[in-house]
């Protein structure tokens, strides 16, 4: 089994999966929707993600009416989603360990304390 970024699908396979032109695949190409990847012939290889994509695209212009430009700004806030989840995952992460200390490193803290201040929270 290949793993879910691994490029081994031929253009004509993939056309035949999504029912559709290969020619439709090189305008998503050229449009810079889907980025597939390319043999030392320069043969297009397309991934499971690759695939995946495609069939959001798809679903973006069939089903919603969405034109190229309009998907190439919807995959790009995705992309921004997707991002940001992550890094809220990692801040939930720092926090949830953070909480199981009971301190925070002092180049992380909020609140700095010197020998002339002194701040107390009440919970």
């Amino acid at each position: 089994m290949h793993s879910y970024d691994e490029p081994v699908y031929l253009i004509s396979v993939v056309a035949t999966m999504l029912d559709i032109h290969p020619q439709t695949l090189r305008q998503y190409e050229r449009e810079g929707l889907v980025e597939p990847s390319r043999t030392g012939g320069r043969m297009r290889l397309y991934s499971m993600r690759d695939i995946d994509r495609m069939k959001l695209i798809l679903r973006l212009t069939r089903q919603m009416g969405v034109n190229l430009a309009g998907v190439d700004v919807a995959l790009k806030l995705k992309e921004q989603i997707d991002e940001m989840q992550k890094e809220i995952d990692t801040l939930r992460e720092e926090l949830s360990k953070v909480n199981r200390n009971g301190s925070v490193h002092c180049s992380k803290a909020l609140v700095t304390t010197s020998a002339y201040n002194i701040v107390i929270f009440e919970e």
